[in-house]
């Protein structure tokens, strides 16, 4: 059953797709990192499955269990109140049908949108192309049957596991992107490009909106800053895994210092200014109003 709460929510979160401002989403992982993002501004909230996953102690890939999954998500539902989209990676599911039976019990969660990609365990060779846009159709009609619109954002892993030329990967893209926009996706999610003159063909090619992620992690030098993919056309940024990872980064570097060192400089400066930090606690409990 899904509420009128969730059906209004869904319908906000597929305008933000269609607004001039580009979507800008960071990626969380759990309750507290949600509701820090939400305090700070964000109009919605998107999980990182790899995020998730290395909070719990699991490689990515769909190690997790889907249940542990649903507990998190349901979690980061109930906690914030602006829309929520969850990555559910290759769909958790050997076939169309267990794929579906996932779905219904994420959607239950009470989220509005969902990131699938084409890629199982990132291999090299991508699940057919019409395989896929029968899983996007499959889950549209589920959506429809249910009375709301959930929004798909379908990504297609051509630049990242292919082993083609960039001009090959970029076609591929292209093509993929337009057959899923065509099964019911409504955004296409394209990664990892950064590239001006790559990103602004996927948007003139594409017949949708197009997610872009920006990750200093994945390439050489920095992504392009958000007024600059706004002024390319991209309709949705996202940071993926950069955050968490950026956390754990974080505390890796300060239990380096204090064990070769003895002293606490990286903490200080995270810290300081103090009344920050102790905000930034307050955001994450939801005390700072």
């Amino acid at each position: 059953m899904v509420s009128n709460i969730q059906k209004e929510k869904a319908e906000l979160f597929l305008k933000y797709h269609q607004d001039k401002e580009i979507l800008v989403l960071l990626n969380s992982w759990d309750i507290g990192s949600s509701k820090l993002i939400e305090a700070s501004g964000y109009k919605a909230i998107a999980t990182t499955s790899m995020g998730i996953a290395a909070s719990l102690g699991y490689p990515d890939c769909q190690i997790i269990q889907l249940s542990e999954m649903i507990e998190v998500i349901t979690g980061i539902v109930n906690a914030v109140q602006v829309p929520v989209t969850v990555d559910i990676e290759a769909g958790y599911g050997n076939n169309l049908s267990e794929i579906i039976e996932s779905v219904k019990k994420i959607i239950a969660t009470g989220i509005v949108g969902i990131n699938i990609e084409d890629s199982i365990d990132l291999n090299p060779i991508l699940i057919d192309e019409m395989e896929f846009c029968e899983r996007i159709s499959a889950i549209r009609a589920l959506s429809d049957s249910l009375g709301f619109h959930l929004v798909i954002n379908a990504r297609t892993d051509s630049f990242y596991t292919s082993s083609g030329s960039p001009r090959e990967k970029l076609s591929e893209s292209i093509k993929r992107g337009n057959k899923y926009r065509e099964a019911g996706a409504d955004c296409i999610f394209v990664q990892p490009v950064w590239e001006k003159e790559t990103i602004s063909t996927l948007v003139k090619e594409i017949n949708a909106p197009i997610n872009i992620l920006s990750n200093p992690t994945i390439g050489a030098g920095l992504p392009l800053s958000v007024s600059e993919l706004q002024d390319l056309g991209v309709a949705r940024l996202s940071l993926g895994s950069g955050l968490m990872k950026a956390t754990l980064a974080l505390i890796k570097k300060v239990a380096d210092e204090l064990s070769e060192k003895g002293t606490y400089n990286i903490l200080l400066d995270t810290l300081t200014p103090f009344p920050d930090a102790a905000m930034a606690y307050k955001m994450a409990i939801g005390s700072h109003k």
